[in-house]
């Protein structure tokens, strides 16, 4: 029995929960780089019709009370954000259920405060450098996915190869894809010629120290897709039912290879 819960409207409107749910499909947890759909985070979408439009309501729950305020918060607002963006939509109320911090982000939500205006002085960095950090991440795991493919592919590669390898020669699919998401999402080129191995700012790597920014990254990746699947259990454990909201995913496969990233820009007040 799942907890997704929908209220019809009493009149036909132009969006229906599936609309919602795709909205809120661009949302990600910044530090597990999945969908909260997927993961199974939106509690409850109630649909209501009003003089105005239509009042979006969505309740979002997370696998532990103590998860990251910042980070519940990001995904609270970016969810505020991705449905007021949908046609039609005149009010949307975001609410996080039984965290320590519900009451202070939900308020927060309400007022359109911002991170910074919700926080105050515990907010020691806005949302914007806390998104692109995570973006770093996620961008670091997408291209340990495809090199790491790359490599069970081709046993004879030698692994200080990898460095020059170009976009060219990554196999289309779905870790590709991903990777060329996040690249686009960081700036950086991805023409057929742009080498894959590289950081944050499209810097490649002297030959040398391949084979430890390889391991790096594949650090990262293992800590994504550790900390994504530890998650998920919490979530089972906490919310009876909740496995039926959240999507599978084949073994080793990209999280979010089908969801349309959120900006890295948004609004920020400062009080």
């Amino acid at each position: 029995m799942t907890d997704i819960q929908t209220r019809p409207s009493p009149r036909a409107t132009l969006l229906e929960t599936d609309d919602i749910r795709r909205a809120l499909s661009a949302v990600q947890d910044p530090e597990l780089d999945e969908p909260i759909t997927d993961l199974g985070f939106v509690r409850s979408i109630d649909v209501m019709h009003g003089v105005g439009g239509l009042t979006i309501s969505v309740h979002l729950r997370l696998p532990t009370s103590f998860c990251s305020p910042n980070f519940a918060y990001l995904m609270a607002s970016d969810s505020k954000d991705a449905i007021a963006a949908l046609e039609g939509v005149d009010r949307v109320v975001v609410e996080l259920d039984d965290h320590h911090d519900s009451d202070l982000i939900n308020a927060g939500l309400a007022a359109d405060a911002g991170y910074r205006g919700t926080f105050r002085h515990e907010a020691e960095e806005g949302l914007d450098e806390l998104r692109w950090t995570f973006r770093k991440k996620a961008h670091t795991a997408a291209m340990e996915r495809c090199l790491t493919e790359l490599l069970r592919a081709n046993r004879n590669l030698p692994e200080s190869d990898i460095g020059r390898i170009p976009l060219a020669d990554i196999p289309a699919g779905r870790t590709k894809t991903a990777l060329l998401r996040r690249r686009e999402a960081l700036g950086l080129p991805t023409h057929p010629d742009a080498i894959v191995l590289v950081d944050h700012e499209g810097r490649t790597y002297a030959l040398e120290a391949v084979p430890m920014a390889l391991r790096r990254a594949r650090s990262t990746r293992i800590s994504i897709d550790g900390n994504a699947h530890f998650c998920r259990g919490l979530l089972r454990t906490r919310y009876a039912g909740s496995e039926a909201d959240q999507s599978a995913r084949p073994e080793g496969a990209e999280p979010s290879t089908q969801h349309t990233l959120l900006p890295v820009t948004i609004k920020e007040i400062h009080q």
